[in-house]
């Protein structure tokens, strides 16, 4: 008794420095690889920053790391960045939530709804090949030159892409779980509730990840459109007065934010997945 006892322990303290082990060649690999990541970002600016320096480029089109980062200095020192930045993302957060929003909404309708599938089908393949840019007058004509139309137009690239990122999720599942809700007298209510839903969830969620993204996008064209403020009017006007400078550190701020909103987006997945698999 006192042997197989032993032994069980002897196991159980094998299995937890086996997973110890797995724990830390995970972490290791992954110090690795933000070690080669930023190695790579700190190569890329030094070499053009040299490149810069030895006038291999031209400075007037490309200017290199230290004067966009001096032209980022006085912007914050300022302050000016900060109504930019802060006009920016309050865009983008709008038009990603609402377009997540919207969209799951719409293709748990046409979902819902075989015979609106059907209809809608043929246009929402048409309106999702149309270039968004054009619909950008027709906004500003419909809504104003403001917030509502750079709004409006990120809707038009994030509403469409989601409809339809989910609802082939829904289309995906398993029709035999399905079929089992089915046999025990289950409405089309239940079978969505308890079967649809919650097998695309993952994907609805990754959803946001795209989302984040689009939404960018449809700000940004919407600003180069009709804003009077925001990072994209700082592009825009960098290049109306030939400060390429201004604009590659617009788009500097512009991707470092949107790295953040994507992280933002990545650990609120977790989280959500986490809590699911907890229940």
């Amino acid at each position: 008794m006192n042997q197989a006892k032993r032994k069980q322990e002897n196991r159980e303290v094998w299995m937890k420095e086996l997973y110890q082990n797995h724990i830390q060649q995970v972490a290791r690999w992954r110090r690795q690889v933000l070690a080669v990541q930023l190695s790579l970002l700190v190569g890329m600016f030094l070499l053009w920053e040299l490149a810069g320096r030895m006038r291999w480029i031209d400075v007037l089109l490309f200017s290199y790391p230290s004067k966009i980062f001096s032209q980022i200095g006085k912007d914050v020192a300022s302050g000016e960045i900060w109504v930019h930045v802060g006009v920016t993302v309050g865009e983008t957060a709008v038009g990603f939530l609402l377009g997540t929003l919207v969209g799951t909404l719409l293709a748990v309708l046409i979902w819902w709804s075989p015979f609106l599938c059907k209809v809608l089908d043929p246009y929402m393949v048409v309106f999702n090949s149309m270039p968004k840019v054009a619909l950008g007058p027709i906004f500003i004509v419909m809504f104003g030159a403001g917030f509502t139309a750079i709004v409006m137009t990120t809707l038009s690239i994030t509403v469409i892409i989601t409809t339809l990122v989910v609802y082939n999720s829904f289309n995906e599942v398993d029709r035999n779980y399905i079929k089992v809700i089915r046999t025990f007298g289950g409405d089309r209510t239940e079978i969505f509730t308890k079967v649809v839903l919650p097998a695309s969830f993952p994907a609805i969620v990754s959803t946001l990840k795209v989302n984040v993204g689009m939404a960018w996008v449809g700000v940004i064209v919407g600003e180069f459109l009709v804003a009077k403020q925001g990072l994209g009017y700082l592009i825009i006007y960098g290049f109306q007065v030939f400060n390429f400078t201004l604009v590659l550190s617009s788009l500097l701020i512009i991707a470092v934010v949107a790295t953040g909103m994507y992280q933002l987006v990545v650990y609120v997945e977790r989280k959500l997945i986490a809590g699911r698999r907890s229940l």
